[in-house]
């Protein structure tokens, strides 16, 4: 098996610390899944933290499970949002847009600053892992809930 040298670099040539410096493993189970803040959802969502990094990458990424009915509130993201459906069936609105239903092995973007929001069903259960980029420190901006009347059309 040949070794494996950072792009850049001589194999070895890398001290051992910043080697070290360049893997995090986040291991399962070490970050506590969370019930969604109703400041944020309608409904039962579970969020699962799977990664924040600061400085100079600006990316993070969470699972997010909505229960039946369950949904964000409308918001939007400065530098826009990827949402990877791995389980169950969801709705997912642009302001303005349709309704459009997503499944397992479909990715949404929103672009950035689009309105919307994201959800389960009326039926059915959906998760997804949300990914976004931070700018100058913030990755949402949340707005008002989504009405019953807009979640059901």
């Amino acid at each position: 098996m040949a070794a494996y040298a950072a792009p850049g670099f001589a194999q070895g040539a890398l001290p051992h610390a910043t080697r070290r410096e360049i893997l995090d493993i986040k291991r399962n189970g070490s970050r506590p899944s969370a019930k969604g803040p109703e400041a944020w959802f309608t409904g039962t969502v579970r969020v699962d933290p799977l990664f924040q990094v600061g400085d100079p990458t600006r990316l993070s990424g969470g699972q997010v499970t909505f229960e039946p009915g369950a949904r964000t509130m409308w918001h939007t993201h400065p530098l826009g949002q990827t949402l990877i459906i791995i389980s169950g069936l969801g709705w997912v609105q642009m302001e303005g847009g349709p309704i459009e239903e997503v499944r397992p092995g479909d990715v949404v973007w929103f672009p950035p600053g689009e309105k919307h929001w994201h959800g389960g069903t009326a039926t059915t259960a959906m998760t997804h892992i949300a990914l976004t980029e931070s700018l100058d420190g913030k990755n949402v901006d949340w707005l008002e809930k989504v009405s019953d009347e807009q979640y059901r059309k």
